[in-house]
């Protein structure tokens, strides 16, 4: 047995794949703790895990966060007011709450953190504590043979991409100098507890030398040239609660008639959702078809379309294979859901790497893809009908959903924290 710590900062996105790769380190009789934010304590104690806080609490379902999820998901500043007005002042909090949760008493065997825990290299280093990095998307290696789109410039990425590797790396190196101010925090605290300087952390100096975790589909992306050495793909660690059972009122309108279109907006940008669902019901009606809405807290008009019924939350991976096709705003945890699902989709991304899923899910042939500026219910409708009247859309994602189910993330997962572990 292994004491094994899971750190992490961010949304659902970011816990779900954790808490499946905990519960299956504990199956094989671990003993797992979590340090992540104060809002998730509940969620992680009810399941049984130690937990330790880790500040700041910066998770969408933070109450005091709501007036700030807006601006994080401008596709133009969001990443900055996150990392140098969220992250970087609450930096030394950070690292004295990882490095209490580390040390112990007892000390950890293993430490596996999420991209944004900036202080983990740093603990991970100055104690000599084993550390695996963990990676939910591939557009997080930001590589030169498989370029990323950047949420700012969405339009540019087939160009960037047409011009190769070399012209890419520069390209990369550029963005990385526009943004080495942001991170300056963390090389100050290297200093401050007696380490070198070390590699930008915002890109390579994320990645442990010993293990990252790629715990996304290797239909989405395969390795490259220029990921670390250390990188395995997992395949989707799949978490949906603990009750993933309908609602009796859901399971009838699912019989009553034909699969529905779905209406969702994960679990961070229905925190923000302009006119998502208004939009969306109103392209339901537009083409006759019936729709399920999850909308998360935010209130809807008591008249909905006939054939439309809202909810707050529903398991996806029940509710999905149900579906018609299901538009969403493109975050790695849905997109994975949807695709297991083997249903085709309409993707609408916000920010951060949901562009970039968005243009993976388009190439390969499972979707399509509409702007928030263009997103209205006369467009929405035209994409479906499209998607919907094509059946190679609905052949190739049923495809690639029999590829994804037969993923088996999380025991891959584990198997690659083991081998560190296991004696010389």
């Amino acid at each position: 047995m292994s004491r094994i710590l899971l750190a992490t900062i961010g949304s659902l996105g970011d816990l779900h794949p954790l808490i499946a790769i905990g519960l299956e380190l504990r199956r094989r009789g671990h003993e797992v703790r979590f340090c992540a934010s104060e809002t998730y304590r509940a969620k992680l104690k009810a399941l049984g895990f130690g937990f330790e806080p880790m500040r700041p609490d910066a998770t969408p379902e933070n109450a005091s966060m709501a007036h700030l999820v807006k601006e994080i998901m401008d596709p133009r500043k969001g990443a900055e007011r996150l990392i140098r007005d969220l992250l970087m002042p609450q930096l030394k909090a950070t690292y004295t709450d990882l490095e209490r949760a580390v040390i112990g008493p007892p000390a950890v065997d293993l430490l596996v953190s999420g991209e944004l825990v900036y202080p983990a290299p740093l603990i991970a280093e100055k104690f000599g504590i084993r550390w695996a990095s963990h990676i939910t998307a591939p557009m997080s290696f930001f590589s030169a043979h498989d370029p990323p789109v950047l949420p700012p410039f969405p339009r540019l990425s087939r160009v960037v991409r047409a011009m190769g590797p070399a012209v890419n790396r520069i390209l990369i190196r550029l963005v990385q100098r526009v943004t080495r101010t942001w991170s300056a925090p963390i090389q100050q605290l290297r200093a401050e507890v007696g380490l070198p300087a070390g590699r930008d952390p915002i890109y390579e100096g994320k990645f442990s030398p010993h293990l990252v975790l790629a715990t996304f589909s290797p239909v989405l992306a395969s390795p490259r040239p220029d990921w670390p050495a250390t990188a395995v793909i997992t395949g989707f660690p799949f978490y949906d609660g603990q009750d993933r059972s309908l609602p009796p009122d859901l399971v009838k309108f699912l019989g009553a008639g034909e699969p529905p279109l779905v209406f969702t907006l994960g679990s961070s940008a229905v925190h923000d959702p302009g006119n998502f669902y208004s939009e969306g019901a109103e392209a339901a009606r537009r083409l006759g078809r019936r729709a399920v809405l999850l909308t998360g807290r935010n209130s809807m008009p008591e008249s909905l379309p006939e054939g439309v019924i809202r909810f707050g939350y529903i398991p996806f991976s029940e509710l999905f294979p149900h579906a018609a096709a299901v538009v969403h705003q493109g975050g790695i945890g849905t997109t994975g859901q949807v695709l297991r699902a083997g249903r085709p989709m309409l993707v609408m991304p916000y920010n951060f790497d949901q562009p970039d899923n968005a243009a993976r899910i388009a190439r390969l042939g499972v979707g399509r893809v509409i702007s928030r500026g263009s997103y209205s219910s006369a467009r929405v409708a035209q994409h479906l009908r499209a998607l919907l009247a094509d059946p190679n859309y609905a052949r190739t994602a049923a495809d690639i959903g029999r590829q994804v189910r037969q993923e088996k993330g999380a025991e891959v997962a584990a198997d690659a924290i083991e081998r560190p572990l296991a004696p010389a």
